[in-house]
């Protein structure tokens, strides 16, 4: 089996992130054309969640206290510029997200700190380690942020049209 240079892994990781931002950032402009629901915002957490079935790998685990503040900094300071971005209208009986002009900006601008993250954090843990405390911190930011997504829907819906 051929081996493959750390240094092109490297660069087809960034490449394939920077593809799916641009794939989130397209994805994001298209449903804005689409209602909102419960289901549409609860689902993305329920299903990143089955993500922690990676730490039945021992290669993945990290001492609780990184855990904990690689969750902490998803919640607290990633999830931020996503929640200022989010605005809900309603439109008759249906409810729709606002398009934000700020939104591809935050999402390329939360990748570009993550790959530089990525670059300091690598030279202390092993990468299947790198790659949890990631997932924990996008985890952090995605489910505070659909937390708050849900409550705003909730209080759009209960002013009456």
């Amino acid at each position: 089996m051929a081996q493959i240079s750390p240094f092109y892994l490297q660069i087809g990781a960034t490449v394939g992130m920077l593809v799916m931002a641009l794939l989130a950032i397209f994805i994001r402009m298209k449903a804005s054309h689409r209602p909102v629901t419960i289901r549409k915002i609860l689902i993305p957490p329920l299903g990143m969640s089955t993500g922690f079935f990676m730490f039945v790998v021992p290669e993945t685990h990290v001492p609780l206290l990184w855990a904990l503040i690689a969750l902490l900094v998803g919640w607290f300071i990633f999830s931020y510029p996503l929640i200022r971005s989010t605005r809900f209208e309603r439109v008759g009986e249906e409810i729709f997200a606002t398009r934000s002009r700020s939104f591809a900006f935050i999402l390329l601008g939360l990748l570009a700190v993550r790959l530089i993250l990525h670059e300091v954090i690598q030279q202390y843990v092993t990468i299947p380690q790198t790659g949890g405390l990631f997932f924990l911190l996008a985890f952090g930011m995605i489910v505070r942020w659909r937390v708050y997504m849900y409550k705003h829907y909730k209080e759009v819906l209960a002013v009456q049209p």
